[in-house]
This record gives C-alpha cells, structure tokens and sequence, in this order.
C-alpha cells in the first residue's frame, strides 16, 4: 500500500501545481480500493487536497498571499471528463474568465458535454456541465480549444495588445508550440490572432 501512495504522490508532483484528478488517473497503480485508501490519506497529510467528493487537486500555492490558491476550474474541469470518459468543450464566456478577458466576475463555468447535465459546487463557484452535441472544432488539445473558443467569442478585431499578453501567458511556455501546430487549420482569422499571441515561437 505504501508503495502505491509514493507512486501516486509521484505522478501528482511530476504533473505540477494546479493539476486537479480523480482516481481515474491512477488506475494502472493498483486495485480502486487501494487508490482511494492512498488519496484520502495524502489528503489528510495536506500533501494533496480534497476539492469534492473523490476530486482532488495539488494547488497552486502563493507566496505573496501565504496561502493555498483556489481550484483551477478548467483542470477540475478535465478530471471529470477524464472521470467520466466525456468529451467536453468549454462556452466562450467561461473560456473568456477561465483567460482573465472578462471583466464580469462570475462564478458559475459552463461546459458543454456529450456526457449528462450536471453541476458541482467548487468552493464559492458552480462548475456546470450541459449535455449538447459537441461540435468538432479541428482541435486536439483542451488549451487549444480553451484559446479558439475564447477568440471566437471576443470576434474579428476585438483582441488588444493587453488580451494577447494575458492569453500567451496563461500557457505555460512548453504548450505554445503545441498550440501553435494543433490549430493550424482553425478559422484563418483566428489563427492569425494565435500566430500574433506567439509570435516569437
């Protein structure tokens, strides 16, 4: 048992700050008794943290506030579809405050899913999952399509300097040319706007 909890402590640390899972994402490690058994007690250790009932995240931790940061809803948000094996497609309003474009503060995140119509309450905010048709927007990653559906919603012309910043530095440095390949064939228009948010890749 022991073993197992060091392997999952493992794969929580290798994926880094912010990664939110569920027992899923440990399935090849052991039996689901001694995955759950191993998580309930990294969480009691304070090592990993319990987000709702069998979620869990290893949070961003900020050193200026001495304090664990909330959830990431959008990694809470690909642990259920993991969970679940759903496909899901984040609203262009949510892709706009998940990116820090919106000046409405909101607290409820919709998704749209080929799964069933649910919500979760994460802390202060609803994470809402409405069962639709997923259209296939041409791309493979969940950061591609978080930045497609977010320029599509701003439209044509409506991304300033300041947005592209916000946008390029949301990804970590090693997805920018992940994007940058696996939305090649997007809308022209907005694969020009991603072209300018990583011009130097």
């Amino acid at each position: 048992m022991q073993a197992i909890e060091s392997k999952v402590i493992n794969r929580v640390y290798g994926k880094g700050r912010g990664w939110s899972f569920s027992r899923i994402d440990f399935s090849d490690l052991g039996s689901s008794d001694a995955i759950d058994k191993s998580l309930s007690r990294l969480a009691k250790k304070g090592q990993i943290r319990r987000v709702t009932r069998g979620l869990y995240d290893y949070p961003k931790y900020s050193q200026f506030l001495n304090k664990a940061l909330s959830p990431d809803i959008d990694q809470i948000a690909q642990a259920i579809a993991r969970k679940f094996g759903w496909t899901i497609q984040v609203s262009g309003n949510s892709a706009l405050n998940i990116l820090g474009l919106s000046t409405q503060v909101t607290s409820r995140f919709i998704y749209y899913t080929d799964g069933r119509s649910t919500q979760y309450e994460i802390g202060s905010q609803v994470l809402e999952f409405k069962k639709v048709p997923i259209k296939d927007i041409g791309v493979k990653y969940d950061a591609s399509a978080l930045i497609v559906q977010a320029i599509k919603t701003l439209e044509q012309g409506n991304l300033s300097d300041n947005m592209r910043s916000a946008i390029r530095e949301h990804f970590a440095p090693s997805e920018h040319s992940k994007i940058l390949k696996d939305t090649r064939y997007v809308t022209s228009w907005v694969y020009e706007e991603i072209k300018r948010i990583f011009k130097d890749e």
